[in-house]
């Protein structure tokens, strides 16, 4: 479900207060994380962390005019979700991210790139955060240029 939201505040107001006070509650442990130079956007209808022009002038390579994706915060219909394109590019970090919501006890709903969750009290916050910080912005940038350079 994307938001007509023009900023991050606006999308967040938009939210019912109990997915008001989970949404808040992730964006906080991301913003703590994040890789420096990662920025906060609003980016296809969600909240979205990108790497700016400034630092990879090639944009995303399916819209070279958005910046490249790092990772999205979503309210949806039936559930909320974090978009993790560090998971989405690396096995190892997809397994890694397996085994720490296993040893956290709490139960991971997985797509690609996409963690559902319903409440709060379902995500290991401490692994959320290690997720967003685990991969240097060099590393995830050098990732992405590998996977384009593969052939199809």
């Amino acid at each position: 479900m994307t938001s007509p939201a023009a900023t991050v505040a606006e999308y967040v107001a938009s939210l019912p207060p109990e997915r008001q006070a989970a949404i808040t509650t992730v964006r906080q442990t991301i913003r703590k994380h994040l890789p420096k130079g990662v920025v906060e956007t609003m980016g296809y209808g969600m909240i979205s962390y990108v790497v700016p022009h400034k630092l990879y002038p090639a944009g995303y390579h399916c819209k070279p005019a958005d910046p490249l994706p790092f990772a999205g915060l979503a309210s949806q219909k039936n559930h909320m979700a974090l978009y993790l394109m560090t998971v989405y590019q690396s096995p190892a970090m997809e397994t890694w991210l397996r085994e720490a919501f296993a040893k956290s006890g709490k139960k991971l709903d997985l797509g690609k790139s996409c963690l559902r969750f319903r409440k709060l009290e379902s995500l290991p916050l401490d692994v959320i955060g290690e997720a967003i910080a685990r991969v240097p912005l060099a590393e995830y940038i050098a990732n992405y240029e590998a996977a384009l350079a593969r052939p199809r």
